[in-house]
Parts: C-alpha cells; sequence; structure tokens
C-alpha cells in the first residue's frame, strides 16, 4: 500500500471512529458512552459550530454541594416568597394552590435534574445554559437561549428590586405616612445599594458567608409573617377565600398563578450555578437540588399557606402589609427583607456579570485589584441602573412573576431541558420515554404561549390603571 492508499484509509478510519460512541470519564467520576451531536450537521455547516470554552474570569468547581443547596435555596426563599399567598393561592383557591405547588415541585426537580445530567456532553463540559444549547443545536440555538436567558433573570432582577424597594417604603409609613417618601424613590435606593454589594463580591462563589446571613434573614421574615400571620387569622374567624374576578378575569389570572408557580422554584440558570460545585459534578448537584425541593422549600409552604389561611383573598401582593403587631417587629421583618433581596439579586445577576467580567475584563490582577475594581463599578453600575429604571417606572410585582414564568422559565426549565435531554439520549430511550418527553415539550409551549398572554393582558390591565413611576 503506497503512502496515498495509506493516508484515505487513515482519514476513513478517523470518521469512523469521530462518529462512533466513546468512553470518557464524566464529571460525575463514572465512565460513561458519549456520542458527538448533530455530527451531519456540525459537518455540513461548519459555520453554524459553536466553540464552547471553559474560560471565566470566575471561579468554578470549588464549592461544595451544601452552598450550592443553599444558593438554591437563598432563590426559593427570597422575599418573593411573601407574594405568593396573594399570586398563587389567591386566584387558585385551596385545592389548586396545595395541589399546584406540590406538583410545580415535583415537575421542576424533575426538569432540574435532567438538565444537570446534561453538564457533560460530547465530551465537553458546559458551564453555561447557552454554551449547552449552542453544542446541541448550533449558533443560532446559541443566540436564543441567551436572549431568553437574559430576560429571564432581568425580569427576575427587576422584581426583586421592586420588592427591596416595598420593603423600604413599608418600613418608612410604619413611622411617618404621610406619603412624601414614595415607591420610586424607594426603589432607587434599592438599586443603589444592590450595585454597592455588586462592587464588592467578584462572582457567584465570593457569597459564603452571605449565603449563612441569606438564609438568617429569610428565616426572620419568614418566621414573623407566619407567626404574625397565624395571630391575626385566630383573631379574625370570618375569612372569604372566593377567588376574585369575573369569569374571563378567573381564566387569565388562572394562567397566570401557572406561571408563577413553576417561577417559584426555578432559577433559569441552573448549569451557571452547577459550574461552581466540585467534583463528582452531577452526584453532587442532585445533593443540591434534593435539598432545595426539601427541607429547603419548606419555608416557602409555611408562609405561603399561612398568609391564604389568615387573610384569604384579601392577602396583599406584599404579606407584610397585611400583618398587624409591634412596630418594631414589622421593621426587623421589613429590614430583613430588604438585606436578603440584596444578597439574592446578585445570585440572579451574576450570569451577566460572568459574561461582562470574562469578555469585557482585563483578565489580570486579582478581583479587588482597582482596575478591576473601577470596572465592576462601570459596567455592573450600568446594568444594575437600567434594571432600576424599569423597576421604578413598572413595579407590577405579580405581572412581572407571570411574564417571566411565561416568557423564560418555562422554555428554559421545561421546554428546553426535556428537548436537549431528548436530542442527546435519544438512541437509548424506549418508545414510551420519547413520547412522554414530547409531551413536556409540547405542553409546556402550550403553557408558555398562553402564560404570555395571560401575563401582557394584566399588565395591560394595571397599566391603565395606574401610570409610569406610580406609588403603588
Amino acid at each position: 500500500m503506497d503512502q496515498h492508499q495509506l493516508d484515505e484509509e487513515n482519514q476513513r478510519a478517523a470518521l469512523f471512529h469521530s462518529s462512533a460512541p466513546s468512553s470518557s470519564l464524566g464529571a460525575d467520576g463514572e465512565e460513561r458512552e458519549t456520542v458527538p451531536l448533530l455530527s451531519c450537521k456540525m459537518a455540513d455547516d461548519k459555520s453554524d459550530t459553536v466553540q464552547v470554552s471553559e474560560d471565566t474570569a470566575h471561579q468554578i468547581s470549588i464549592d461544595p454541594w451544601y452552598q450550592v443547596g443553599f444558593i438554591l435555596t437563598t432563590g426559593v426563599n427570597s422575599a418573593y416568597v411573601l407574594g405568593y399567598s396573594a399570586s398563587i393561592m389567591v386566584p387558585l383557591g385551596w385545592i389548586g394552590g396545595t395541589c399546584g405547588l406540590i406538583l410545580a415541585a415535583a415537575i421542576s426537580m424533575y426538569a432540574n435534574a435532567l438538565l444537570a445530567h446534561l453538564h457533560e456532553v460530547g465530551g465537553k463540559r458546559h458551564i453555561r445554559y447557552r454554551d449547552l444549547a449552542g453544542h446541541i443545536y448550533g449558533r443560532k440555538m446559541y443566540s436564543l437561549t441567551w436572549a431568553l436567558q437574559y430576560v429571564n433573570l432581568f425580569m427576575i432582577n427587576t422584581g426583586l428590586i421592586i420588592l427591596a424597594g416595598q420593603a423600604l417604603k413599608a418600613i418608612y409609613v410604619l413611622f411617618r405616612d404621610d406619603g412624601v417618601l414614595k415607591l420610586p424613590y424607594c426603589i432607587a435606593l434599592s438599586g443603589f445599594v444592590c450595585a454597592l454589594f455588586a462592587f464588592g463580591i467578584p462572582y457567584l462563589s465570593a457569597l459564603r458567608i452571605w449565603l449563612g446571613l441569606s438564609t438568617v434573614f429569610s428565616l426572620i421574615y419568614i418566621m414573623i409573617a407566619f407567626v404574625m400571620s397565624l395571630r391575626d387569622g385566630i383573631t379574625t374567624p370570618a375569612k372569604d377565600y372566593t377567588i376574585p374576578g369575573s369569569h374571563s378575569d378567573r381564566i387569565f389570572t388562572t394562567i397566570g398563578a401557572v406561571a408563577n408557580l413553576v417561577f417559584a422554584y426555578n432559577t433559569g440558570m441552573l448549569p451557571e450555578i452547577q459550574a461552581t460545585i466540585r467534583p463528582p459534578v452531577v452526584k453532587n448537584m442532585e445533593k443540591a437540588l434534593w435539598f432545595q425541593f426539601t427541607v429547603g422549600s419548606l419555608p416557602l409552604y409555611a408562609v405561603t399557606f399561612m398568609g391564604y389561611w389568615a387573610y384569604g383573598s384579601s392577602t396583599s401582593s406584599y404579606l407584610l402589609n397585611s400583618v398587624k403587631g409591634p412596630i418594631w417587629i414589622k421593621t426587623v421583618a421589613n429590614l430583613s427583607a430588604f438585606l436578603q433581596t440584596v444578597i439574592a439579586l446578585h445570585i440572579f445577576a451574576s450570569p451577566m456579570y460572568e459574561f461582562l467580567d470574562t469578555r469585557f475584563g482585563s483578565g489580570h490582577g486579582g478581583p479587588f485589584a482597582i482596575h478591576n475594581i473601577m470596572f465592576r463599578v462601570g459596567v455592573r453600575g450600568g446594568y444594575l441602573t437600567v434594571n432600576t429604571l424599569v423597576a421604578a417606572m413598572l413595579p407590577f410585582l405579580g405581572d412581572f412573576m407571570s411574564l417571566t414564568g411565561a416568557l423564560s422559565t418555562f422554555p428554559l426549565t421545561f421546554v428546553l431541558a426535556n428537548h436537549m435531554y431528548l436530542t442527546v439520549k435519544q438512541n437509548k430511550m424506549s418508545i414510551f420515554r420519547k413520547c412522554w418527553h414530547w409531551l413536556n415539550v409540547v405542553g409546556f409551549s402550550c403553557l408558555s404561549v398562553a402564560a404570555a398572554v395571560a401575563a401582557v393582558r394584566l399588565i395591560t390591565v394595571d397599566y391603565s390603571t395606574y401610570h409610569l413611576f406610580a406609588d403603588m
């Protein structure tokens, strides 16, 4: 055989081996079979190939599973929980709300576990959601996933700034109810404090002790809201649990409440959080998820059910506005909610910070070098300024939760997770499992569209009732 024939034989052998299954050591330390995804598509269209990179200006693979569990729990038990009695239980009632919370937790746990198992695909590790989608589908899906995730996190952060502003205004009203300090001013102050915190915490793993403080703050306002709601519920035996609104209004509010259900449990940034965890990555991530959906969700259930039991259909969208009690206790609760919200916002803003730091940062010097601090002041300060402006202009908190769930939480957590898992594992699935995943893809896609329509309607109604920079 001459040299030319030998070269051709080697090329055919290389092509065969590149498309054949191979064994590799996975992120969880176990040997598994990996198959290059969409090899024909990628080979035919080189321009569509997304180069997956683990280069990042932030720290990865250093956090124990329980720290990641606390990150997830901080998101679940953020001050948003003070609104679930009104945004979930009031539109759905006792049966619908209770069953919905439990069912949403189970479905969310399942979808997040699917996503966790896709941390390493095709022999590559994926530390960003958009990288994973781009590796599986190509460049267009990379861009679409990044856009969806950006919208998701931007709206979550906007809602958190609104919550922080509501907490500050509630504190002011306890001492001086003269209408001088309006909600937009409180929102602006909240955005400024969030920016100061962002300047000092360079990356997600650096939260550490702040996660412990966040847990303490969460327990303070949840326990105060729970106890004071219990006392109010006992002293006010007559309660109205009728679902408000006309028949058509109930249809839209019910769909919006379904979007709030999935919003309550999901971050839309699981791969980015999973990137920080120590090996074995998949097993440790599963531990963190079990922690989130068991022990970590108990405070959410407690305050949501108690708030609805105590005040029924009249419960406020910010539960601490409904409770009655000593001023100093309510002040402590609202201050805790404000401080916890500042920490929680940093978690949901971290993917954007990582993108900006990696793409535009200097890449040299420690995180507290003067030039890196000034970079964070300029870039993160600008991002949070836009967030704060939108929050002050449209302070409709419940509507933001519904729209976030519709536009991004549904597609990112349920539609994409199921379809990506189906694409990667389809050769190992039975017909029944394939049908199950397709049912999830189609069903949640329809729910996403319906929830988006309902959320836009709610925002339109509120916008006609209030005005820009409303003092709600």
